[in-house]
């Protein structure tokens, strides 16, 4: 899950949908209320561990966390030097999390219908839009970035760190913001924490905090919401999630021209970047033969994760 909320256009919720634990994934995100806090100021921590579902909760947190700290380089890099391959691959995992999610949905009607078609309209419309030109870092606009970007992060199909892309500050938060995380324990490691506190670096930190804090407000907000629809519309939620998840295709397909407005910079003094050109390539070389096994690859790694998943439970 952590993973895949690193890439612009996938959503870990997608993950946790098609490894059947999303519902108690946002049932217990969503027992983060009052009644836990009345329970840490008595100290009965037992109470609050199973009021929490700490033994669910926690081993994914912590994967998701470690999994960013560890990914989000990583990521940056092969976006910029192997797009095509890294994009295939998420496409892959995407088209094939479609049918495990859709069978979920108990009994099809028209209700169900028009869910999947809103659903795939809103994802397929913000493949559509353009990337802001600039960097925000206005406290309350990272603030807010954190709020909206963990929505679409729990949200299966619509993508978190795509909607950072969009508001213009996926670089900053999810890659930055981030590794100053990693540079500000390494000062605290080696003593040097008051000079990075000083140093220019130390603004990034802050973002990071302030994205922390909007998400932990999101979470709680959204999995409340969530939770209460998916008891009261089951199939019509899943409904809408799979026309979520359907229409993030467009948003990952490997092959695809970047479009640039060379009368416009952007705050690099770079050409800004107005969309992309999609295609299906006419003449098939080893590159594209690469990344349609990449493509394969993503197939099957869903494959083995539903069989894992069935396996378990």
């Amino acid at each position: 899950m952590g993973a895949a909320n690193v890439v612009p256009g996938v959503s870990g919720g997608t993950i946790a949908l098609i490894t059947n634990i999303y519902e108690e994934f946002i049932n217990s995100l969503k027992s983060f209320n009052l009644e836990s806090l009345r329970l840490l100021s008595r100290g009965k921590f037992r109470d609050l561990s199973i009021q929490l579902n700490l033994k669910f909760i926690v081993p994914i947190l912590l994967g998701m966390v470690l999994s960013v700290l560890l990914l989000a380089q990583l990521f940056d890099y092969l976006l910029v030097e192997y797009p095509s391959e890294t994009w295939g691959y998420f496409f892959g995992l995407v088209l094939a999390s479609i049918y495990p999610i859709s069978k979920k949905i108990v009994k099809w009607k028209w209700t169900t219908i028009a869910m999947f078609v809103i659903g795939l309209g809103i994802a397929s419309a913000l493949s559509f839009l353009s990337p802001s030109p600039t960097e925000n870092t206005s406290y309350l606009y990272i603030f807010i970035c954190g709020l909206i970007g963990i929505c679409g992060m729990i949200l299966p199909g619509l993508s978190g760190s795509y909607i950072l892309m969009l508001m213009g500050n996926y670089h900053l938060l999810m890659v930055k913001s981030i590794n100053s995380l990693t540079e500000f324990v390494e000062a605290l490691i080696n003593g040097t924490a008051l000079s990075y506190i000083d140093s220019p670096q130390f603004e990034y930190f802050i973002y990071f905090i302030l994205f922390l804090i909007g998400s932990v407000v999101g979470i709680v907000l959204f999995s409340n919401l969530i939770s209460i629809i998916f008891k009261r519309f089951h199939d019509q939620t899943l409904s809408l999630l799979t026309g979520f998840v359907f229409g993030s295709l467009s948003i990952i397909w490997p092959w695809k021209k970047e479009l640039f407005n060379l009368e416009v910079l952007n705050r690099y003094d770079e050409p800004l970047l107005v969309g992309y050109e999609r295609y299906i390539p006419t003449v098939w070389t080893k590159s594209e033969f690469i990344v349609l096994g990449i493509m394969i690859l993503g197939v099957l790694t869903i494959t083995v994760v539903e069989l894992l998943a069935k396996k378990q439970s």
